[in-house]
């Protein structure tokens, strides 16, 4: 029997085209992947949303400056502070410490991971741990032996310099202008500080000052080495199979080296123990994101902005130990201040003309 035309118009729709007319109606009432196309003024809120956020870049440099630099600023004045109420030496704040790492291992297991990660990373990770440990002893010795302020400078500045020169020999990644004049400033920011104690040392305490100071230098080498090796490691649950592995190393080592070294001390005022448990949680935070941020921007950099370490430790020298903080302390704070902020703004600058080009 012959169709009309109507009726071959309405054998020829499908079942979707009944509902929404045709199969283009369909499709522009989904996206690609099936999901509703969100309206213009929901596309306007997203497209604004992700203006409003920084980019990787400046993330991982303000993680390294609050995260980072602001609570190890406490470390070396708790440090000094529980050497000088108990006697309490180094080796064993820095146990102390590597037990809180260890602590770790109970949540890597309830997640269904490898406490050392994958076994093609045990080499790096352990490296890694070697050389934080041997980072935060000499760091650890050197607070207790020259003011703590000048040992957070020197050793801050050591690893920025040496992150700096790594960039050039053997990291790919290049730094811009305006980040090599933010660490020239830092760098400068730091001889101010330090430069004029070394001059007015006097003859009698010079040696036990330069073997602080020495102390001090090794930490900082120590401290960009591993921020490099930290950069290279790719697994997943890197941040936390590399703050248990530092404490498993640090337990190894410091427990034999603490009785053949240094004598142990028992604290027993409040003071002490209150000051460790400080350092040892406030290191923990700061390790987590100085570890952080190298994965998300140049190891030279983090260093840098770990320089606000040495801000908040002057301050706690000078308010809480009253110990004197000269003119050339101060100046060299507010160049370390001002070269930040030339580093976050170059690179918050960069982030909007990246975005304006891809429009």
């Amino acid at each position: 029997m012959p169709l009309t035309s109507g009726e071959n118009e309405e054998r020829g729709k499908s079942p979707g085209e009944d509902r929404f007319g045709n199969g283009s109606s369909k499709q522009e009432a989904q996206g690609s992947s099936g999901s509703p196309r969100p309206r213009a003024g929901e596309e306007g809120v997203q497209e604004g949303w992700r203006k409003c956020q920084p980019p990787d870049s400046v993330k991982g440099l303000l993680v390294a400056l609050f995260g980072g630099g602001v609570p190890a600023g406490f470390v070396a004045p708790f440090t000094r502070i529980a050497y000088e109420a108990s006697q309490i030496p180094s080796l064993e704040i820095l146990l102390f410490r590597c037990l809180l790492h260890l602590a770790l291992g109970f949540y890597i297991r309830f997640r269904g991971a490898s406490l050392f990660g994958p076994r093609e990373a045990w080499r790096s990770i352990f490296v890694h741990a070697v050389i934080n440990v041997v980072s935060i002893a000499c760091a650890y010795s050197s607070f207790m032996v020259i003011p703590a302020g000048n040992a957070s400078t020197v050793r801050k500045g050591t690893s920025t310099l040496c992150s700096a020169f790594m960039a050039l020999v053997i990291d790919s990644y290049r730094l811009s202008a305006y980040d090599w004049i933010g660490l020239l400033g830092s760098v400068v920011g730091l001889g101010l500080i330090v430069v004029p104690d070394l001059v007015s040392l006097r003859s009698g305490s010079r040696l036990p000052d330069i073997f602080g100071y020495i102390l001090a230098m090794l930490g900082g080498l120590a401290l960009a080495v591993a921020l490099v090796i930290f950069r290279t490691l790719s697994h997943p649950s890197k941040l936390l199979t590399a703050a248990f592995t530092f404490g498993a190393v640090g337990s190894l080592l410091c427990a034999p080296l603490m009785s053949l070294l240094q004598s142990p001390v028992v604290p027993l005022d409040p003071l002490t123990w209150c000051c460790v448990t400080g350092i040892t949680t406030l290191a923990l935070v700061s390790f987590f994101c100085a570890n952080y941020a190298v994965t998300k921007t140049h190891p030279a950099l983090v260093c840098a902005f770990l320089h606000s370490e040495v801000v908040v430790t002057m301050m706690i020298q000078y308010f809480v130990l009253h110990e004197p903080v000269t003119p050339f302390g101060l100046s060299g704070a507010g160049v370390i201040v001002g070269s930040i902020v030339v580093i976050t703004g170059q690179s918050i600058a960069c982030r909007r003309q990246e975005a304006g080009g891809e429009r």
